[in-house]
């Protein structure tokens, strides 16, 4: 190239060219041929290793070569042949030019150097999806640490962009960026936070992508569809997205549902309000009545022959109900309810089935139920829930007894 070099000068300055202009042309000459050759050698590398990784990934059983291929790994990695060979032919090219060749010859070391990064991105973005397809591995916060493994790899390579620059050796940069640490920590306070919190999430298995988790501070319930430094995406089911400080998944209180759906059954757990002034004693006609109910007739028939008899023996004045053993229309109710869930069809009796009493409020006597769907999905979920509370809303007069709400205009009436 040096021969080529002076070849081209030479003849210019015989053509008559000041030297002046011959150095010019020959320079624009040689720029001009180089970078037409670069990019002929750049097409066909990029040709090349984007066909063989190609074929490596339709005949390969692991995926990823495909990933490779679709973060462009071997596009970036084709670069690096014409950017070494311009790096060479820039002496050559600039002879004349020294001022010019220094600042072009750093140019090109700080291009190298954001190409290495390019390079290194390609290859994380990688090993992040290929990391995802693995199953033990597609519910943790790859993103996340993917992140921090750029931002040092991107801090390195702008410090050494840096010195190349600047021409101070990096040590020196090193050490009076030490003194200002206290900055650093300040503008990346939220990446570190999030980094944090990251690694935190992951040892503490917190969240997972997929988890249905409810954040009431953020307005989030939904499915968690991305983890990564900064935030965590949830996709509310409104189809909505909500994004959360990661470090708020730590600093804050959230419901994560993973336990619901990892377990046999999702939880009912709601209130009858039953008006206080309809409970009362069961007399004997009105224990003959319930004794009609199919799922109490053997159960009253026995408490009604134990109360007798208890009755009997300690010679109990009947003539007020208040006296001895007695039923109420409510306790008989509560043993109603609990049979009827034990025989729901949709309630898994492998887990807690209950109907309790609470404390009396002011909106009436809370009549609870207890128990666990055996089908989790959440349109099945209230289908069963509401199924339960339609049959026993429509059951409560049957044992005169009365639901509490609230009067509305048509319950005054005006004289």
């Amino acid at each position: 190239m040096e021969q080529l070099s002076h070849k081209i000068y030479n003849y210019l300055v015989h053509s008559g060219l000041s030297a002046e202009w011959a150095a010019y042309i020959n320079m624009a000459i040689m720029l001009i041929g180089v970078l037409v050759i670069l990019l002929l050698i750049d097409f066909v590398l990029r040709k090349l290793l984007i066909g063989l990784f190609s074929r490596l990934s339709v005949s390969s059983k692991t995926h990823f070569d495909d990933f490779l291929v679709k973060n462009r790994a071997p596009r970036n990695i084709a670069h690096i042949i014409p950017l070494v060979i311009l790096f060479k032919a820039l002496p050559f090219i600039f002879r004349d030019f020294p001022a010019t060749e220094s600042l072009l010859l750093k140019v090109i070391e700080v291009l190298g150097i954001f190409l290495f990064l390019w390079i290194v991105r390609s290859l994380l973005h990688t090993i992040k999806d290929f990391l995802k397809t693995l199953p033990n591995l597609k519910d943790k916060p790859i993103d996340s640490y993917i992140q921090v493994f750029m931002i040092f790899a991107w801090a390195i390579g702008l410090f050494f962009a840096f010195s190349v620059i600047t021409g101070v050796e990096l040590w020196k940069f090193l050490t009076a960026l030490g003194t200002a640490s206290a900055v650093i920590i300040l503008v990346f306070r939220d990446t570190i936070m999030g980094f944090v919190a990251s690694i935190q999430v992951s040892i503490n298995d917190m969240v997972r992508i997929g988890d249905w988790i409810t954040f009431d501070k953020y307005g989030a319930d939904g499915d968690v569809i991305e983890i990564n430094l900064a935030t965590v995406k949830v996709q509310n089911f409104d189809k909505t997205i909500t994004t959360i400080p990661t470090y708020a998944l730590i600093s804050d209180s959230f419901k994560n549902w993973r336990g619901m759906a990892n377990s046999d059954g999702r939880r009912i757990k709601r209130a009858l309000l039953i008006k206080q002034e309809s409970v009362r004693f069961l007399n004997k006609e009105d224990v003959e009545s319930l004794q009609k109910i199919e799922m109490l007739t053997q159960y009253l028939k026995k408490r009604d022959a134990d109360i007798t008899k208890y009755n009997t023996e300690n010679n109990v004045d009947k003539s007020l109900l208040i006296n001895g053993k007695n039923l109420t229309n409510v306790g008989v109710f509560r043993k109603y309810v609990d049979t009827y869930l034990h025989n729901h069809s949709g309630i898994n009796k492998e887990m807690m089935i209950m109907a309790r009493q609470l404390p009396p409020t002011s909106q009436g006597i809370p009549l609870e139920i207890y128990a666990f769907s055996s089908d989790k999905r959440w349109e099945n979920y209230e289908y069963i829930m509401a199924d339960i509370f339609d049959h026993l809303l429509a059951a409560i007069p049957f044992f005169n007894l009365e639901g509490f709400e609230l009067p509305s205009s048509g319950n005054f009436k005006l004289k």
